[in-house]
Formats: C-alpha cells, structure tokens, sequence
C-alpha cells in the first residue's frame, strides 16, 4: 500500500486498474500539486547558474602602512597595475611595447576581467600582429585552478589515485648543464668563476637580447600565458621577489610548490619583482644564433635581473636558476648561500647537512625528532638560517612508503609528479618504473611533511656536517674537523659513484662537486669556503665528515656501512656527546676519529681496522689521496678578479700528505 504526503491510506473508490492503491494528491486552490522542493536557483542562464558556483576570492585583506602601493587603491585600479607591471615585463625590446594584456581564462568568457593594459612607449618599428590581440593572463592561480588547466589542455597530464598531478616534462628529463649560460659583461666579468672547472659558460649581452627576444615573442604569440609573483628566502630582511611567466600549468604549479607563496597582503603590495623568469620551452632557440650548441638555452643575465629558457620543458631548470641567482645575490649582501639540507633539535640546535646524489643527505635531515627548516637551498646571514624555497623537489625512483614515508604521504593534491610511470585505470603509480626517465620527482610545498618548522628559519647552526658515500672504503665512519679541513673537504665535495657492471667489472668513481653543488654556484668556491669558515668561528660551530659508504673493503668486496649506525653517528654530533670523546689522527689525510661512539661498534671506526689485507687498504688509501691532490689542483692557483687570492698554506696543508 502507498502513502500520500500526509500519511493518509488509498482505500474505497482510491482502486487503481491494477488493483494497487492510488496515490491521492492534495491540490491547492490554484489547482498546482503541492511541491515539497526548495525554491529554484536565481539564474536565467546555465552560464549565470555556473557563475553562482565560484565564489570570489580577489585579495581584499585590509594593508596597513603607507608603503603599500595598492592600500589606497580600489580593485580595478589594483589590476591596472598588476597588468601595467607584467606587461612591462613581457615588453619587447626593439618595439618597445608590452602586450595588450586582460585578466582570465579565454576559454571563460564570464570570468574574463574586462580591464586591460597596454604598456607602452614610443615604437621604433611598425607594431606587430602580436600587439594586436589580447593575451589572457592567469594570475598567481591556485592548484586546483591550475590542475584544471593542465588536465584540459595539456597532454599527458593525469590525477593520480593519491590526488597529484602527473605531468611529462618533454624530450629533457633533466638539466642541460652544457646548455646554461651566463652574460659576462661589466657587472660579472671579474666578480664570477670563469674558466676551467667553472660552471659558468659566457656568452654576450647582444645573444642573451636575441634569446629573450624569441622567447618574448613566443609568450606573447600565446592566447594566454600563466604569471606566478613570489618569493624566494624566508628571511624577510633579504627575500627576493621573483616573477615568473610561463607557457604551461605544470610550470606555474611547480614553482607555485617550490617558491614561497605570498599573502594576499603581500600580493596586493608585490609591485615590481626583483629577478623575472621567461619560460618559453615549448619554442627553441635558434641554432644559428652565436654560443648556441643545441636547440636549447638556459640564459642568465645579472645586469637585467633576467632568466630566458628556450628548448628545454624540464622544470627543474627554473629551481636550479634561481638557485644560482641566489648563490650571486646573497654573497653580496654578506650571506653564505648553501647547498644543503637543514633541520633544527627541540632545544633549538640547528645542524647543515651536505652530501651529493646518494649520500644520504635527505634521509639523514628528515628525523622525526627533529624539525624540518629545509631539504636542498639555504641562507645563513646574520640572523641564523633560513630556507631560500618553499618547497621540496624529491626524487621518486624506487619510492616506498617503508623507507620514505614523509615524501610518499606528500604525495597528494597540488603535488606535481615528473615523468613517474602509473596504470592506466586505477593510476596508481608505479615508482620502480624507470620507462620515461629514471629522474622520476616529486614537487610539494613544504608544508606536506610534517614536522617542517614554519616560518623555515632557525638561529646560527651549531653543526656543518659534510657527507661522503666513500665507495673506496678507506674514510673513516665519522672524523672531526677542524676549519682549515672543514674549508678543504667543503671545496673537494667529494663522493664516490659505483660504476655499471660492464664486462664484470665493478670499480669505484670518485666524483667531486665544489661546495657539494659545483653545477650552481656562481663564484668562486673559494669565496664560499672563507664565509663559511668564517660564520663557522664567530658561532662556534663544528664541522664533522661522515662516511656513509663502504667499510672493510672496497664496493664489490666490503659492505656499505649500516644506516643504524650512521644515525646513531649522527645522534652522537645533535647531542654534543660526541664532542667529548676520544680522538686520534688517521695517516694520510690526518682526520681526528672517535674511538668510540655509543651504539656503533668500535672496530669499525679506524677503517684500517676492518681490512683483512693492509696492503690492499694502504694502496687504495693512496690512490684516493691523489685523486683529491689532482681535483684540488684546480683551485690552488685561482685569482679572483684583478687581485691575488690564492689558496692559503693552511688549506692546502688540511688535505691528504703524503
């Protein structure tokens, strides 16, 4: 039987022809059906129902302070300005004039801001078709903004089952190091690190123009382009605004994850940016072109405040080129750029960690009993640390929620994954498939780990730790350095690489990296090293080289040292005990090493020890040497600029004698 709205039974003449009970309804005087449902939506349009359904969200925090420039001003005017700023920068340069620029998605004719800049100036040339449309920005849009962006128009862009965003990358997997290049001109031809062993490749003023030029022109060629304006360093007193422009949401996401996001206050007062990135990788640069030795180039320019990418869609190339601007900026306001990971105890001891690829640095600075302050970029100035990123860029190769489990759970919505390999139908994500690239990443804001100290500073570190994956097994688990070592062993950056396992053989390669990031610094090592030793003095840190490679022999014959114990190592440094231990000199390269640390098994601290042939040891002992000899030999004659500053006696004397 069935019920009308009033609980009232069908019974008598209320038969139906199937012999079922009717359904009564009650009508009202105007003889329309009662109608239990909400009222409906005021729009008279499907378009005008969509528009109901985003709420706005443009900036409108109160500013205090008369150094806002846009406290004052109403909202139009405000995105008059931000599009008179961002179409200055989009200006080309032999017009002179910037793109006629209007805020929104093209493709959403309702949110399209009607107000529009043209920046101009005089034209020296006849104006071009480019000039003559609109270009649609998106401004500093947000992740599910911009995950709706790549997954509609770009190709390869999928959600995966845990929420990130997967993207390809293009034909570059990675850096094209033979590929950037830094103008050298007035400014930088006697401040930066020139020639052999340098990581800066010149090129001139007028090929830099050229390039940025093309790049401009492609930008502009786009119906729209994506605008992030951030922030790099999390000291206030010497942060960096940073503007970069790009042609793709996989772009403006990662370095929405990477750079330091700004409030809407701060967003409101951005003004003009310090440093501005022209992502045009998509396009390629011309071959023809003077220094051009490929279809791609990564260009600095100092003078300019400028960075042009052409040929080239990996994104890393921009985190990597605005840590290089940073390792020139900061050095000149007397602030140590570094390389390095970094995490703070709860009684407030703060520690650095260097290390190349596979020593360990990112395992050893994630300690659950220990804050995060940062995991790659760092500054230590006069207030203490601080990180230069917001965010962290992870490698995802072989990734485990057992060995990693900070960067698996930080895999989640707005994290961008690079190149990763996932099925096609529940897009779960296969981390030991190398199919795409072995350079398999991860780039979430920093945020997602738990245990990460926001605002990500800290006070003057009281440990510089230098890591080595010594594949020879002759360094000793953990030796205490003095500065003129810590100075030596910070410029070597050494590590050793196992090589393949060609026709059998299984031999060890050394690598070195200046300043455990040779591929990035601007000046040279030297420079960092004395600011180093320097801040190291003044705060009374102490500098420690841990191994976490091999012992009792060779790769291939000895065994990689336990991470158990390395931690315990590490424990020992946090806790100050391993200050007060007992120390003697090793032969050859003259290291203080403890001979005992709790929890780590004595014998294994002179390597000597654990070498049943002492010849063998003493030979490979020697043969390392001399591969740090030579790799020094580079730095041991350096002048910087027109005066001599050559390497101290003390210096040279803290490495290997023989």
């Amino acid at each position: 039987m069935a019920s009308n709205g009033n609980g009232s039974v069908a019974n008598g003449n209320g038969t139906a022809k199937n012999g079922l009970a009717k359904i009564q309804t009650h009508k009202k005087h105007n003889g329309i059906c009662h109608d239990d449902s909400v009222p409906t939506v005021k729009a008279q349009t499907i378009d005008e129902l969509h528009s109901l359904q985003r709420k706005r969200s443009a900036p409108t925090t109160p500013v205090t302070g008369s150094q806002a420039p846009f406290a004052t001003l109403s909202e139009e005017d405000r995105h008059k300005q931000q599009l008179q700023s961002i179409s200055a920068s989009l200006a080309s340069l032999t017009r002179e004039t910037g793109p006629q620029l209007v805020k929104g998605d093209p493709a959403r004719k309702a949110d399209t801001k009607v107000t529009h800049v043209h920046h101009h100036v005089t034209p020296t040339i006849a104006v071009s078709d480019s000039a003559l449309k609109f270009t649609h920005v998106l401004y500093n849009l947000s992740p599910a903004e911009l995950y709706e962006q790549a997954i509609k128009y770009e190709k390869g862009s999928f959600i995966t089952a845990t929420g990130a965003l997967a993207t390809l990358s293009g034909a570059k997997t990675g850096r094209s190091p033979r590929d950037k290049r830094v103008v050298k001109d007035d400014l930088t031809e006697n401040e930066l690190w020139w020639g052999k062993g340098s990581p800066n490749i010149e090129m001139d003023e007028h090929t830099f123009m050229v390039n940025r030029e093309r790049a401009v022109d492609y930008l502009n060629s786009l119906d729209k382009v994506f605008v992030n304006d951030q922030f790099l360093n999390w000291d206030l007193e010497n942060r960096i605004k940073v503007r970069i422009v790009s042609a793709r949401a996989y772009h403006s996401l990662f370095m929405h994850n990477m750079c330091i996001r700004p409030t809407p206050e701060e967003l409101e007062s951005f003004g003009t940016p310090d440093f501005t990135i022209y992502n045009a990788g998509q396009f390629p640069c011309n071959r023809y072109t003077h220094y051009m030795t490929s279809s791609t180039s990564i260009d600095l320019n100092l003078s300019r405040k400028e960075m042009v990418i052409l040929g080239t869609q990996y994104a890393g190339e921009m985190k990597k080129g605005l840590f290089s601007v940073m390792h020139y900026l900061m050095p000149m306001r007397r602030i140590l750029s570094l390389h390095s990971g970094c995490n703070i105890g709860k009684n407030g001891d703060v520690a650095l960690f260097f290390g190349l690829s596979g020593t360990g640095k990112t395992t050893l600075s994630t300690d659950h009993n220990r804050y995060l302050i940062g995991d790659d970029e760092h500054c230590w100035g006069e207030n203490g640390v601080s990180n230069i990123e917001g965010g962290c860029y992870a490698k995802c190769i072989d990734l485990s929620r057992e060995k990693e489990p900070d960067i698996w759970n930080a895999i989640r919505f707005g994290t961008v994954l690079e190149n990763v390999v996932f099925d096609e139908h529940d897009r779960d994500v296969d981390y030991s498939d190398k199919s795409v690239t072995e350079n398999t990443r991860a780039a979430y804001p920093i945020e997602y780990i738990p245990n990460a100290k926001l605002p990500c500073v800290g006070p003057h570190p009281k440990n510089v730790i230098l890591l080595a994956c010594d594949a020879f097994g002759v360094l000793p688990p953990v030796s205490k350095l003095n500065l003129a070592q810590t100075m030596y062993h910070f410029i070597s950056g050494y590590t050793a690489l196992v090589a393949g396992t060609e026709d059998g053989i299984k031999e060890p390669q050394a690598t070195f990296s200046a300043c455990f990031g040779a591929a990035f610094i601007m000046l040279h090592p030297t420079k960092y090293a004395a600011m180093l030793a320097e801040k190291m003095q003044k705060h009374g840190a102490t500098g420690w080289l841990v191994n976490t490679g091999w012992s009792a022999g060779s790769y291939g014959q000895g065994s990689r040292i336990k991470l158990q114990y390395t931690r315990k190592i590490i424990d020992a440094i946090h806790s100050g005990s391993l200050l007060n231990a007992e120390y003697k000199k090793t032969e050859i390269f003259g290291l203080e090493i403890p001979t005992e640390v709790e929890g780590v098994p004595s014998e294994i601290l002179d390597p000597v020890n654990t070498w049943s042939d002492k010849k063998a040891y003493k030979e490979t002992l020697l043969k390392l040497a001399g591969l740090f000899k030579k790799n020094f030999e580079t730095f041991t004659s350096h002048k910087i600029g027109k005066g001599n500053n050559n390497l101290t006696e003390e210096i040279l004397a803290a490495g290997p004698i023989f």
